[in-house]
């Protein structure tokens, strides 16, 4: 089942986010979840980055759960908001 993970940072959390960067980078290269895609979310000048956008392929909300805990950008206290939605894919 595909889930869209949509996680916004908190104010003032550029530096902690760009902090644990490269550890974020290296716990996804893991593969901890069937991500199908994923990235930073910009700002409006493409210039910050201010929070997560995956599209993640799972069993169960307990498995998202999992894998946003473990993640060094959830430690780093950079989210201030995390929405977790089932998708269905209709094209594409």
């Amino acid at each position: 089942m595909l889930w869209v993970i949509h996680c916004l940072d908190k104010p003032g959390a550029l530096e902690r986010r760009l902090a644990a960067i490269d550890a974020h980078r290296a716990y996804l290269a893991t593969e901890p979840i069937d991500i199908v895609i994923s990235g930073p979310i910009m700002d409006d000048s493409n210039e910050a980055m201010i929070g997560s956008l995956f599209l993640v392929n799972a069993e169960s909300r307990e498995e998202i759960d999992t894998f946003q805990k473990n993640d060094p950008l959830y430690h780093a206290d950079v989210w201030d908001s995390v929405n977790v939605n089932v998708f269905y894919r209709r094209q594409g």
